[in-house]
C-alpha cells in the first residue's frame, strides 16, 4: 500500500501484476458526487491522468445486482469488466468498497457493499459470477477492502444485529458489539465462504467515521465534510507503464 497524489489529491494505491486498485480520499475537497459536475469533472481528470479509455460505474441502488460493464452506467451494485485501460469503481461515503482481482484470468470487480448488499451477500455473489462468466477460480482472486464505515463506529438497531445473526453464514462469528456491526468481518466471512485465501485479502483498515490519517468522507460522521469517495481498478496494458 502506499499513498499517491493528483494534484494535491490523495489517493490510497495498490498493484498486483497488471492490476491496478485506488481509493481516493477527500484530501482537498476531492469529491466523486457523479450527479455533479464537479463529480464528473474529477472522473475525467481520472481517466486521463491513468491513459484509460473509460471509467465505469453504475447508479447504486442498495441491491445484490451484478452488472458487466458495456459501456452504460446501469443500476446496480457491482460492476465487472474484463477489459483493459477500463477503470471500473464504485462511490462510497460509509459503505465498504469491494475491489475483486484475477490477472490470470484478466477480469476485474467493483462491488458497493453497505449494509443492504452485505445482508444480501453481494461480494458472494460476485464471486460466483465471476467463477460461472468468466472461468475465475477462488484461489486466484485477490480482494482490496477500502476505507468504510467500522465495527467501532457503525451503530445499528438490534433488529438489524438479529437479521444478520441469524444468517447460517455468521452463526459462529462475532460481527458485532454493543450495537454495532462490523461489515468488514460479515464480507471476510463471506470471501473465506467462497474459499478466498487469507494471503489474498487485503484491507485499509480505515475506519471513514474515527480514522487520523486521512481525510474521508462519512455519511454518519456530520463533523466530516460531505461528499463520495471513488474507489477503482483496471488493468493496464504495456504502453500505459
Amino acid at each position: 500500500m502506499k499513498n499517491e497524489t493528483i494534484n494535491n489529491h490523495e489517493f490510497i494505491k495498490f498493484q498486483y501484476e497488471n492490476a491496478v486498485i485506488l481509493f481516493s480520499t477527500a484530501k482537498a475537497d476531492l469529491n466523486f458526487n457523479k450527479n455533479t459536475q464537479e463529480g464528473l469533472l474529477n472522473l475525467e481528470i481520472i481517466k486521463k491522468h491513468y491513459k484509460l479509455q473509460a471509467i465505469g460505474y453504475l447508479n447504486q441502488i442498495h441491491s445484490d445486482i451484478i452488472v458487466s460493464f458495456d459501456g452504460n452506467t446501469n443500476d446496480g451494485d457491482a460492476l465487472i469488466s474484463d477489459r483493459t485501460k477500463t477503470a471500473i469503481g464504485v462511490f462510497t461515503a460509509d459503505c465498504v468498497p469491494v475491489i475483486l482481482v484475477d490477472t490470470k484470468k484478466g477480469v476485474i470487480a467493483a462491488v458497493h457493499s453497505g449494509w443492504k448488499g452485505t445482508k444480501a451477500l453481494i461480494v458472494s455473489k460476485t464471486i460466483e459470477r465471476l467463477e460461472e462468466n468468466y472461468g475465475s477460480k477462488a484461489k486466484d482472486i485477490r480482494v482490496y477492502i477500502g476505507p468504510h464505515i467500522g465495527g467501532c463506529c457503525y451503530e445499528v438497531s438490534p433488529e438489524l444485529i438479529e437479521a444478520f445473526t441469524s444468517q447460517d453464514i455468521y452463526s459462529n462469528i462475532k460481527i458485532s458489539n454493543n450495537n454495532k456491526l462490523d461489515l468488514e468481518k460479515c464480507i471476510l466471512a463471506q470471501l473465506v465462504d467462497k474459499g478466498i485465501k487469507e494471503e489474498n485479502i487485503t484491507t485499509t483498515n480505515t475506519c471513514t467515521a474515527c480514522n487520523k490519517q486521512y481525510e474521508l468522507y462519512s455519511y454518519r460522521n456530520s463533523e466530516n465534510k460531505q461528499g463520495r469517495m471513488f474507489s477503482f481498478v483496471y488493468l493496464r496494458t504495456q504502453e500505459m507503464i
